[in-house]
């Protein structure tokens, strides 16, 4: 069974396509291709509240591409969704409506709640020690997704309209940082040493410039100290010293500074990159769907 999952981010929008082979119990996700376009959604919906005619014909376009991409390798069954900058835009079932009649694939605008959900749908809670109390860190353009497991449980699952793109357009407000602040010190209160999870380009980038071997965490020095190392660099200088596109050098600070406070509020002193997001979970949760 081929499978696909088109994640419409407020930075990049994604495909990931995956053949699934059973063998009885066990269930393994082959990765036969990933692509990310940076359109940058978030740039016109957080600064105008819609998007633009440039952004829009991008965004048809890559979705057009996709669609071509999944014919080629025979996808059965897929699923799109679309995050924050699609929530916020004022013109986005107008624009869904025209890719759905020019491509014939739907896209469904969803929740922060239900995104943090689909990102736990890559089964991570299975690999977790039950006796330890962990906190998943989703960072993306428009918002972040928050949750927390204590003991193999679900305690807390939350969206914050805080992310990389809002900070880069000064879009975030001080409420929604005070929200987010309060959250973290109260779960920090209650639950002891808490380890984060992190998920998403930004992260992943972070972790192979720190030279972490695969499957050992990062710590929370680390992250502080490539945050204050890109900072101050321009957009040229950190693409140069550290390899990055264009689009990822803009977005990798404010990701950074995003992570730093999470980690500072919720006294996380180690974080795991399992280098998994959005699009991971839209597979596992479209093959649930399909099995069920």
């Amino acid at each position: 069974m081929i499978l696909a999952a088109i994640d419409i981010g407020s930075n990049a929008v994604r495909l990931l396509i995956c053949e699934v082979i059973k063998n009885g119990k066990e269930v393994t996700f082959n990765k036969l291709n990933l692509l990310r376009i940076p359109v940058r959604l978030g740039f016109d919906v957080f600064e105008k509240g819609s998007i633009g005619g440039q952004k829009k014909k991008m965004l048809i376009n890559t979705i057009k591409a996709f669609n071509n991409l999944m014919k080629v390798y025979e996808v059965d069954h897929y699923m799109a969704c679309a995050t924050s900058a699609m929530r916020d835009a004022e013109n986005a079932k107008e624009i869904i409506k025209e890719i759905k009649s020019e491509t014939t694939i739907e896209i469904e605008v969803i929740t922060g709640e239900l995104e943090a959900e689909i990102i736990y749908e890559n089964h991570i809670a299975e690999f977790l020690d039950n006796n330890k109390s962990y906190l998943y860190v989703d960072v993306g353009g428009g918002s972040t997704e928050l949750t927390l497991y204590h003991k193999g449980k679900i305690i807390v699952q939350k969206s914050f309209n805080i992310g990389t793109v809002r900070l880069l357009t000064n879009k975030v407000k001080d409420s929604t940082w005070d929200e987010m602040k309060e959250t973290l010190k109260d779960l920090s209160k209650k639950y002891d040493n808490i380890i984060g999870i992190g998920s998403g380009g930004n992260i992943n980038k972070v972790y192979a410039i720190t030279g972490a071997k695969p499957g050992k965490s990062m710590s929370y020095e680390d992250i502080k100290d490539i945050y204050k190392e890109m900072e101050p660099l321009s957009i040229d200088e950190r693409m140069k010293k550290y390899t990055l596109k264009q689009d990822r050098a803009e977005v990798i600070v404010p990701a950074l500074s995003i992570y730093n406070a999470i980690c500072k509020w919720s006294d996380i002193t180690e974080m795991h990159v399992p280098k998994i997001g959005l699009a991971d979970g839209l597979i596992h949760h479209l093959y649930d769907m399909v099995e069920s």
